[in-house]
This record gives structure tokens, sequence and C-alpha cells, in this order.
């Protein structure tokens, strides 16, 4: 049976309405495609009762908060960005698991200390949450914890955060919720975008998440973004590795930083596997690597496909 993206909206629509009703709804764009199909969504069915906010982790990749924010502004949808970057660095600090990196330092501190008052504040009964089908499967079957999965772990939003969750994309994966964001008229950077994390590039980075590696890892992603975006790709990334590796520069040992990228064929994220890259393309990446980012000594390519590997790097 075919998937009618149009039908989908107008009864998604219909159910925000008539479950939020005269309330206030709030949710966090992050950009991607999920968020942004969720606040479209939420925008056409009630109006200004949608409260959108774009939560600016210090995680995000170069320019992506205003850029995102101007975006939606023309769209007709007014976006609130919040700068809450210390909040989520100092949860950060210290922690090297991967799980505990997206439960404490990021999970929590989105929902308890960063989001949690902003709903008071705006007296709002509803989450918006751009949940898929892909994220609840991974999380449940113990792949990666997701941060915007809670219920369906048995945590309890109206007792923990004082709000209902709504996810209207919760049995949709990302190559039929592109169909919709292009129905729903999101230009198509946006709804063809490739797949960002909501943890943003914490992930990206292996080991403890600080300023200093953030902001490395964001020249990698710029520079992949600007090498791979014609690939015609599912996703391409670039992963810092925690343990330095020894180089040579000026005719003398460098011991530096190694970047990782990834670059995917896939549909929906669960299987995936690594994109036959051009000789040349793959030896730019490596000059442009090692020479525009400082303390970068090595670039590799990951073939490997998912499984047993994962697209992201936590």
């Amino acid at each position: 049976m075919s998937f009618d993206p149009k039908a989908f909206i107008e009864e998604k629509v219909k159910e925000i309405s008539d479950t939020v009703g005269n309330e206030v709804a709030i949710n966090a764009l992050s950009g991607g495609v999920d968020s942004a199909v969720v606040t479209m969504l939420g925008h056409r069915a009630i109006g200004e009762r949608l409260k959108t906010y774009f939560i600016d982790s210090g995680l995000m990749r170069e320019g992506e908060p205003q850029d995102v924010v101007s975006t939606f502004t023309g769209l007709g949808v007014k976006v609130e960005l919040v700068d809450e970057s210390e909040k989520f660095f100092g949860a950060l600090k210290g922690l090297t698991d991967p799980e505990e990196k997206r439960d404490k330092g990021i999970t929590q501190v989105f929902y308890r200390d960063v989001f949690g008052p902003i709903v008071k504040e705006s007296g709002a009964k509803y989450l918006l949450h751009g949940t898929n089908k892909t994220d609840v499967d991974e999380t449940v079957a113990g792949v990666k914890r997701q941060h915007n999965i809670l219920e369906q772990l048995g945590i309890d939003p109206q007792k923990e955060y004082g709000y209902k969750i709504l996810e209207p994309l919760v049995e949709l994966r990302k190559d039929i919720i592109r169909q919709v964001g292009k129905e729903l008229g999101l230009p198509e950077e946006i709804y063809g975008r490739p797949p960002f994390p909501g943890p943003g590039l914490s992930v990206r980075v292996l080991g403890e998440v600080t300023p200093e590696f953030i902001a490395l890892t964001r020249k990698a992603d710029k520079i992949v973004r600007e090498e791979l975006q014609d690939s015609g790709a599912f996703q391409y990334l670039a992963i810092l590795h925690k343990d330095k590796v020894t180089g040579v520069r000026d005719g003398k040992r460098d011991f530096g930083y190694q970047i990782e990228v990834r670059c995917w064929e896939s549909e929906d994220a669960r299987t995936a596997t690594p994109t036959q890259l051009p000789w040349d393309t793959l030896t730019r990446l490596g000059d442009r690597l090692t020479s525009e980012i400082p303390g970068v000594v090595s670039a590799t390519y990951n073939i490997t496909s998912k499984p047993p590997s994962t697209i992201e790097g936590e």
C-alpha cells in the first residue's frame, strides 16, 4: 500500500488540533528533518499556540542556529533562540561513556534543566516530539539511547516534567518523513538534508566532550559537508577520535588528532553500506582535514557496513 503524505498531514494536523484544543503546545526545533516536519505540522494545526524554541547546546554545526531560525522565520514560524551551551558543556565534563554522555550530559540536562523551565514558563501542556520509528527501535533494542525516547522506556513525562508528549512521526521512518516534509512545503535543503543527531556533535567526539573538541569537530564537519554534499549519499560525517596518533609535519614528529570520515548509503538508517567514493575525493578530504585544521595529522575512511558498525560515532 502506497503512502499518501497529503492524507497523513491532514490526519495528524487534525489529531494535534483536537488533542491540544485551546491549550498551548511547545517544541524544540533542531533543524533536522524530523523536528522540522513536526514543527510545520504543529504550526499548521494550532498556529501561534505552538511555541517553538531552538536550544543552542553549543554542539551544533557551524552557523546552524542562526540559519535554522532564519529559514523558519521565512516560513512564518516564530522561533526563539536560547543559548544554553554552558549547561551542556558543564554536564558533559568528565563523561566518557557513550550512554552516560547521552543520558546525563544531554537528555537529563535538556528535559530537566533547560526545557523543563521553559515549558513551565510557557504554560504548555503538550510537547511535540520528532521521534521516528528507528529512534524507538534502536533504543528499545539497546543499540543506542536516543535522547527523545521517554515513554517507550517507562518514563512518564507528565509526572517527571509536567507535560504530555505527542509523537506524530513515531510510526514513520526517515524516507517517508522526507515525503511529508516536501508535501508540507519545506525547502529541499531541510527535508532532504542528511540526518543530524539530537545530541549534536557530541556523538561525533569519542571520549570526553569539551568546547575545544567540539570546535575541532565542527571544522571537520564543515569540510566533509563541502566535499560530499553532492555525493547523493544518505549521510556523511566526521568523527574525532579520542586518542592522538603520530604524524610528521615539516620534517618533524607531530603528535596530533585523527578524523574519521563516514559516508553512507541507506534508506532508513537501520542498515547502511559505505559509499564507494572516488579516490580523488578521499585524498582531497585527507589533504583538507590535515592542512586546514590545526592539530589534525591523520584522516581515515570507514569501510564497514551497518551492522556491525554504526552510522554515528556513539
